[in-house]
């Protein structure tokens, strides 16, 4: 057993010694590959979406220097056919990118010669008189040792786009990384006889130099197309429920923060860290600016590219906004239009990316609360202003103030309307959704709200524990305000929110396109309580 070499399954028995949701289904898809066409797996995801936990189940599964029975025992892998056949069965090579930058004196300058170094060492205490003493090319070291005792290896790399995100601008480290990639997957004698099957992971897909992948031969899932692994992806709402049913938590504030992410095989996918660190804290809250700063979430958004402000100031009004994903080089420096920063946004998990629509958009309140951060500069103008100023509109319409109401949506909604390139309903809807940004984390805000005979353009929902109002927000244009408060009534919306009654307000906004004169104002409001 060694560090890099078949490094054991204590870091898996140790993930197992906590909460543990089984994703070892994931262990009988990786079977199915050994030694088979499809042997090269890259499965990339955000950061604390569950990879190193995936890469340690593999290496407790696979490598042959432990007995791992007892640790997979009742779980799911232990029902598949393949369970037994391939259980304890191989050499497990482990490689932590990101450790080996860590340990490496000037940002990786060395970090390719050390992964290699650092390997060979062990092969060369395990495997006595297999390899060339003055070897120091990983690939040719484990072709020896498969030619001369027949093994085959297992490689799992973890964080393996690290040297692209870490030394973003160092090609000469990232090309020799690649050539080193290349030697160990590209197809051929190596690839053929050492390689019985490979899986990476990390935040980003492999690296693309133009339209060609720098591994063509890997098969690759990731958060723009997880294919058959979306279920691996993070935690699934029926994980979710159990999990809050065991922990006697809400299932629906879980919800509202931490899902949003949607595939065309799963519906539903949380963020695992911040729903176990919401168990075991009892308390939801924000955990992802725990481990994420915003400022690299501002310095992609702050980009001068055409139509990317635009782009995420509909997102923060609850638009989706259509992405082309292709032109994306899967690194951290190449960026040629909006579309490209919009695809890293989503690799790195600020945004979810619906596929069948080909559409990106701010998955939960989590990490709204990371674009509201970040949109909090001057160089967002109005916009950045009026998620900070969200808080006093709010109780500016708690306390029924109608005229501050139509005050604030005077200034926002030219912005918006200017941003969205079209001048109605809609728009307003979006310059309101922004307006009140931070009522998110009292609210459940609702578009198109089904209710009494007809649909609430908006609804607030009060959170589990928030002493405020429900509100109804009813949209008009070129009419009035009081009309949206009579449609209220005569559609009966307050049926629907029955258990409000007694602390609902109504809303009333209308917005007037051609209204003249000096200090006429487009905007009015009515508020009342039901």
């Amino acid at each position: 057993m060694g560090i890099y070499l078949n490094p054991g399954n204590r870091g898996f028995q140790t993930i197992l010694n906590g909460t543990y949701v089984d994703k070892t289904g994931l262990i009988d898809f990786v079977n199915r590959t050994i030694n088979t066409p499809r042997k090269l797996t890259s499965f990339s995801r955000p950061r604390r979406f569950g990879k190193s936990f995936a890469a340690k189940m593999l290496c407790a599964y696979y490598d042959k220097s432990c007995d791992s029975h007892s640790l997979f025992e009742g779980l799911e892998i232990a029902k598949k056919n393949s369970f037994e056949e391939y259980l304890n069965k191989y050499d497990v090579i482990y490689l932590d990118i990101t450790w080996f930058i860590t340990r490496s004196r000037n940002k990786g300058e060395n970090v390719v010669l050390d992964i290699q170094t650092a390997v060979i060492d062990e092969l060369k205490k395990s495997f006595l008189n297999c390899v060339d003493e003055n070897e120091t090319f990983l690939p040719d070291a484990l072709l020896s040792i498969s030619h001369k005792m027949g093994n085959q290896f297992i490689v799992i790399i973890d964080e393996w786009d690290a040297l692209f995100r870490e030394a973003k601008n160092d090609e000469a480290i990232q090309k020799e990384y690649v050539q080193l990639l290349r030697g160990l997957f590209k197809g051929g004698t190596v690839t053929d006889e050492t390689i019985a099957a490979a899986y990476m992971t990390g935040i980003l897909p492999i690296k693309k130099y133009g339209t060609e992948s720098a591994l063509t031969d890997f098969k690759e899932y990731s958060m723009t197309t997880p294919k058959r692994l979306a279920e691996y992806v993070g935690f699934t709402e029926d994980e979710v429920k159990h999990l809050c049913d065991e922990y006697q938590m809400s299932f629906d504030e879980m919800q509202s923060w931490y899902d949003g992410y949607s595939f065309s095989r799963i519906e539903h996918v949380y963020s695992p860290n911040s729903v176990m660190n919401a168990l075991q804290e009892a308390e939801i809250q924000n955990y992802w600016t725990q481990t994420e700063s915003f400022e690299s979430l501002k310095e992609y958004i702050g980009m001068d590219f055409d139509g990317l402000k635009d782009a995420i100031t509909a997102m923060l009004g609850g638009e989706r906004v259509s992405v082309k994903i292709s032109t994306f080089q899967n690194d951290v420096t190449s960026f040629n239009n909006r579309n490209d920063v919009l695809t890293l946004l989503i690799h790195l998990g600020y945004l979810a990316y619906d596929s069948i629509e080909r559409e990106a958009y701010i998955p939960n309140l989590e990490v709204a609360e990371a674009f509201e951060d970040a949109v909090s500069g001057k160089e967002w103008g109005i916009v950045g202003k009026a998620l900070s100023d969200s808080e006093r509109l709010l109780e500016a319409t708690l306390e029924r103030n109608s005229d501050a109401v139509a005050d604030a949506l005077e200034q926002i909604h030219g912005s918006v309307s200017s941003v969205l390139n079209y001048n109605n309903e809609a728009s307003l809807s979006c310059a309101i959704t922004i307006a009140y940004y931070t009522a998110k984390r009292y609210y459940s805000i609702v578009r198109e709200y089904p209710s009494g005979k007809g649909f609430a353009d908006l609804a607030f929902l009060p959170r589990r524990g928030v002493d405020k109002p429900a509100m109804i927000i009813e949209l008009k244009y070129d009419k009035d305000a009081d009309t949206a408060i009579r449609q209220i009534h005569e559609n009966r919306y307050d049926g629907a929110l029955k258990e409000y009654f007694g602390n609902l307000l109504l809303v009333g906004i209308n917005y007037d396109k051609d209204v003249k004169g000096m200090n006429a104002k487009k905007h009015s409001c009515v508020i009342e309580k039901m």
